[in-house]
């Protein structure tokens, strides 16, 4: 591998595997909020939280962590501006304290935050204005979620960006299966292993969470109730309780994938889980988890951090590639292992973020286990049959290209569904007696 190949590897790995605190669409948007507070100098008087519609669909059904189990923009950025820290970025909320609670949650019943919807802009927007004694301030994140493009105070701007999102110094275009493959099973361990060590630790620490206590829709404990505890149940049942806690409002940091919490956990734990039943030494389960964040980050470049395609299919893409790996397959099975699995379950769609995302990660990482399985047994889906194309480049620019383009209109129709714009009439029971 070229050096200049292995120091973009590696600074990717660096900039993207980031701890968060929560769903990140949420603490996006305090993040922008505890910015404009510093930036107005005082604690804002009354606050306007402009959001892109990707913005709005992710945190319409999720709890905000520090809240006490409150949903919505508007406590996401009012939680923000009374006990935020913008220098801990996705991790903003871990300075909140009972009485920033308490205060936020009066501070939402007096309706001073108003939300309104971007149009036109791009997936991921954030425009939070603030005002006190007659001051103004406004910060906007846009493209990625701590990715500062404007701020202004009293209408005069201070800071104007045009990056494209704050991994833009960064060439994700570098991406590709072979070096992907290369680097992570010759990269010199100590340049990394922190990184993956830190990521493996905390998403870790949230799956066993989820599995040991009630959080949001329990999937990860009903399936290790019902279906057992063969290695790919636990790798599924592991997966699906880390998002059961984290959508439900657990505060436990989770290091994150393509600015996902929900997408770092998938990466890791059917790894983690797979490794640990084949007894893996602790170096090659590093290396796994390499390959794993990297496959992931290879498909999540060419779809943008957020849109109608659900984020947990390539996520569990990667960790079917990892758990290929590990079980001694090389580079064909790892093509054959990625190919199964993105033809199968790419059209899952993402309708926000919620507690119904672990039981899509539970589909996607089983549909991955499945893959790999088939991979084993020499059996792949062939070009022709759907969007499988000649190469695996080609499939993965071919599933891609739908998401992104193709599933736009779908995006928009659920963003309508569910503010209550659009979508079929309910339909009128006219039984008699009804």
């Amino acid at each position: 591998m070229k050096k200049t190949t292995y120091r973009a590897y590696t600074a990717i790995l660096q900039h993207e595997l980031m701890p968060a605190l929560g769903c990140t669409e949420p603490i996006a948007v305090a993040f922008a909020s505890a910015k404009a507070r510093q930036v107005l100098g005082r604690m804002p008087e009354k606050l306007v939280a402009q959001c892109s519609g990707n913005i709005i669909k992710n945190i319409k059904g999720v709890v905000v962590p520090a809240t006490d189990g409150m949903r919505g923009i508007a406590i996401s950025a009012i939680i923000g501006a009374v006990g935020g820290d913008p220098s801990r970025r996705l991790e903003c909320l871990t300075s909140v304290t009972q009485e920033h609670r308490a205060a936020a949650k009066e501070l939402e019943a007096s309706g001073m935050c108003q939300v309104q919807l971007l149009e036109g802009v791009s997936n991921l927007d954030i425009i939070i204005k603030a005002f006190a004694g007659g001051e103004t301030a406004l910060v906007e994140v846009c493209y990625a979620h701590t990715n500062i493009v404007r701020v202004e105070k009293n209408g005069e701007p201070l800071y104007l960006s045009d990056a494209r999102g704050d991994s833009d110094e960064l060439d994700m275009s570098v991406l590709n299966l072979q070096d992907i493959y290369d680097y992570s099973t010759t990269v010199p361990l100590e340049h990394i292993q922190p990184i993956v060590e830190r990521q493996l630790q905390c998403n870790r620490t949230i799956a066993e969470e989820g599995l040991q206590n009630p959080w949001g829709s329990n999937v990860g404990k009903t399936l290790l109730k019902f279906l057992g505890v063969s290695w790919p149940i636990q790798a599924i049942a592991y997966a699906a309780a880390g998002s059961d806690a984290r959508m439900a409002g657990c505060e436990l940091p989770v290091v994150i994938n393509s600015g996902s919490g929900n997408q770092g956990i998938t990466v890791t734990m059917p790894v983690f889980v797979f490794a640990q039943h084949i007894k893996a030494s602790e170096e090659k389960l590093y290396r796994a988890l390499l390959l794993s964040n990297l496959v992931a980050l290879y498909q999540k470049t060419q779809l943008g951090k957020l849109s109608a395609y659900c984020g947990a299919v390539s996520a569990a893409t990667g960790s079917g590639a990892a758990i290929a790996w590990l079980s001694g397959g090389g580079l064909d099975c790892i093509t054959r292992t990625i190919t199964n699995t993105i033809a199968n379950v790419s059209g899952i769609v993402c309708d926000g973020a919620k507690s119904s995302c672990a039981a899509k990660i539970a589909s996607s990482v089983f549909s991955a286990i499945m893959g790999y399985y088939m991979a084993v047994d020499d059996n792949v889906f062939q070009p022709g049959e759907g969007l499988v194309m000649d190469s695996l480049q080609d499939t993965v620019n071919a599933y891609t290209y739908m998401g992104r383009i193709g599933m736009a209109e779908t995006d928009l129709t659920i963003l309508r569904m569910m503010t209550g714009e659009g979508g079929p009439e309910p339909e009128k029971n006219t039984k008699k007696g009804a």
